[in-house]
């Protein structure tokens, strides 16, 4: 190809994007974890004058030189000094009146961890931990991507052993059906939850029971990642 027919075409794709609308691309993400027996989500105080006094998440806009999952990467760790933290890419949201400083599309991303094993090392505008079921009114439209992403994990945690993310190495069967009452919100049948769990046969028994509680102490288990990343079997999927 010639030189000039080149130059053409770069001048031509040029005018393409200039007459393209300007769309400001951001990233938002959702840290959920899990304490206290209640399902948590990270939020810091919105700097926006319009949204004084209200919660957010955690974003920022993308860079041009980057890709979504690094801009993600990115503010988790400038806004909360984590590092190694999982991050999957769950919907965009686009209406078009869902940023007072003009068209912003923003990618949503949701995680899951143990807040114990996740200390903040920033927490710079009130960062911390809230209640999911006492958040009302946010920030932009950040109560509608909180959702979705509660929806998406809702939906997830029984489809997928994720949840033990969210549990010590060492968890009781009480604890773990806490866990899953918080994010499903519902009341679980202690025996079914059991018998449900048990029949997957990827718990392990330690041979150790809780310390330090109120109740009668209950066997400590272990969830067996390695039989599970070789089961062919793998996760039947909870339907409860």
């Amino acid at each position: 190809m010639p030189a000039s027919q080149k130059v053409t075409m770069i001048q031509d794709a040029v005018q393409l994007v200039k007459g393209y609308p300007q769309v400001h691309l951001t990233v938002d993400c959702v840290i959920f974890g899990f304490d206290e027996n209640k399902l948590k989500v990270l939020l810091i105080r919105s700097d926006l004058e319009t949204y004084q006094g209200k919660w957010s998440l955690l974003g920022d806009v993308v860079h041009e030189n980057e890709e979504l999952d690094a801009a993600a990467d990115r503010v988790l760790l400038e806004r909360t000094g984590m590092t190694n933290v999982y991050l999957k890419q769950v919907q965009a949201f686009s209406r078009v009146d869902r940023h007072p400083g003009g068209r912003v599309v923003t990618v949503a991303y949701c995680s899951l961890l143990n807040i114990r094993d996740h200390e903040l090392q920033i927490t710079d505008n009130e960062l911390h931990w809230h209640t999911v079921k006492t958040l009302k009114e946010m920030a932009f439209d950040h109560k509608e991507i909180l959702d979705a992403c509660y929806s998406w994990l809702q939906k997830r945690i029984q489809e997928h052993p994720l949840g033990f993310n969210l549990l010590p190495e060492k968890f009781s069967l009480r604890e773990l059906q806490n866990l899953y009452e918080a994010i499903l919100n519902v009341e679980l049948d202690r025996r079914n939850f059991r018998k449900k769990f048990f029949s997957m046969d990827f718990l392990v028994d330690t041979g150790e029971l809780e310390t330090d509680v109120k109740h009668r102490p209950g066997k400590l288990y272990q969830f067996n990642f390695d039989k599970y990343e070789k089961s062919k079997r793998k996760w039947i999927g909870i339907d409860f």
